[in-house]
């Protein structure tokens, strides 16, 4: 069954196309179920790489009209990144907009100081243990349907050393305790090979990350995490699909 929960449209201002351009693609590549996830606004706090607050009600209105307007199953969602402090936002999430799903996307973590990090600007590995632990923080709470782009963090250019390795047992030990889905996406394969310190590789899907994962029988899901219509269902989706099974990782084919 051919399906993505991850996809992005124009509202976060990092992608293009609207909505129903993904939609269309998806029908065009005879996809099954097709979830949305644009990176979630927050009420008082702008991440940036979003689309504003009050855009939110429009974005889920429309994805309202295209669920009565096309024959194929679409699901309301929102990549968000996690921090207790937006505990009540997250249910009202659900309760008010009836939004169908969250995907813990965390870009943005908070160190025990209080201060907000981006995993983009690491200083090195050792910040990578705060950053899963504000993932697993994440998943703990419950909100979360799967777990984006885990291993985001191998996109800094440092050497696999003993605190990746740490971060990384810490994200799947804590995974397979919740039974959480981890999503193996398909965009870093758009980002190319890049000569990391310890060798040319992806910034992500990082292969060291998934051999350890791959003997855990944790519930995996292929991600686009598209930003333009036509990479919704492409050649890196498809190169996606191939690893993950060469791994031998234990592919689903929906979060529903």
């Amino acid at each position: 069954m051919k399906t993505n929960f991850h996809t992005h449209c124009k509202r976060c201002r990092h992608a293009f196309g609207k909505e129903e351009d993904y939609v269309k693609e998806a029908v065009k590549k005879n996809l099954v179920q097709l979830g949305f996830s644009d990176h979630a606004p927050f009420p008082n706090y702008d991440f940036g790489n979003r689309m504003p607050f009050n855009e939110l009600p429009d974005y889920l209105s429309t994805l309202d009209r295209l669920k009565e307007k096309y024959d194929i199953r679409i699901f309301k969602g929102l990549e968000a990144e996690y921090h207790p402090m937006y505990k009540f936002y997250y249910k009202e999430l659900f309760k008010d907009h009836k939004i169908e799903y969250l995907a813990l996307g965390e870009h943005f973590y908070t160190r025990p100081n209080g201060i907000i990090e981006n995993i983009y600007f690491a200083e090195s590995t050792a910040d990578y243990i705060d950053y899963a632990q504000a993932i697993c923080q994440g998943i703990e709470s419950g909100f979360f349907a799967f777990v984006a782009h885990p291993d985001l963090m191998f996109i800094n250019a440092f050497p696999w050393d003993k605190y990746c390795h740490i971060a990384s047992e810490l994200i799947i030990r804590c995974a397979r305790k919740n039974d959480a889905i981890l999503e193996f996406n398909a965009n870093g394969y758009r980002r190319k090979p890049f000569p990391f310190p310890d060798g040319e590789r992806y910034p992500y899907p990082h292969m060291k990350f998934w051999d350890m994962v791959k003997d855990t029988k944790i519930r995996v899901i292929i991600g686009s995490d598209c930003h333009e219509p036509h990479q919704l269902f492409d050649d890196k989706v498809e190169l996606a699909y191939k690893t993950a099974d060469s791994l031998g990782l234990n592919v689903i084919d929906t979060i529903f």
